[in-house]
């Protein structure tokens, strides 16, 4: 069943689905979609429970992994893009998709690399839970401009997840995982991790 949704159903789907626009399906005709009917919003409410392996406090959904969810003759397949290509927890995310969706039938998982990733798929949700979480959240990416992977300190302040304070410090550019960077507050003392803007 391909008839077009109204308005309202269209606003009703994005509000299942990550923030900002999704790309669209690399394939050139339409392809099987639900449209509000059950099988994917279920899918999609499911994979928004599934947490990031790394920052568990976090969905794949809201972290912007999940790129496409389609259905399939046999089952769902999922269009995952890792936080950058040589993540090592792209096979248990993989995994975790897996095990999530295993009632919708068979599974496909598809890993888009391009576009890359970036911090600005992160949902606001997302960066709120992550704030909470004791991690500092990206600011937003200018696409024209883009941000260099640097390895010297950064010379603008990022804000302390706990107490607020500016006046902070970077320990490391490297935090428990190379997307992250280890800074420390300066009024609070407390050590945090910053997602680093990519």
């Amino acid at each position: 069943m391909n008839t077009a949704p109204t308005p309202s159903h269209l606003a009703w789907l994005s509000s299942l689905t990550p923030a900002g626009p999704r790309p669209a399906s690399s394939d050139a005709g339409p392809g099987p979609t639900d449209l509000g009917c059950g099988r994917l919003s279920a899918a999609w409410e499911v994979l928004s429970q599934v947490l990031d392996p790394e920052v568990p406090a976090v969905s794949l959904v809201e972290l912007g992994i999940v790129r496409d969810l389609r259905e399939t003759a046999d089952g769902l397949e999922v269009v995952l893009t890792p936080t950058y290509s040589g993540c090592p927890a792209t096979e248990a995310i993989e995994q975790s998709v897996r095990e999530a969706l295993a009632r919708f039938g068979e599974i496909t998982v598809t890993m888009r690399r391009a576009p890359a990733w970036t911090t600005d798929w992160i949902t606001e949700e997302g960066r709120e839970k992550l704030r909470r979480y004791g991690i500092a959240p990206p600011g937003p990416v200018d696409a024209d401009q883009g941000v260099p992977v640097r390895v010297v300190r950064r010379r603008e302040a990022i804000a302390c997840p706990r107490c607020g304070s500016a006046r902070t410090e970077q320990l490391s550019a490297f935090g428990s995982t190379a997307c992250k960077s280890l800074y420390r507050c300066l009024a609070c003392r407390e050590p945090f991790e910053h997602f680093k803007p990519i």
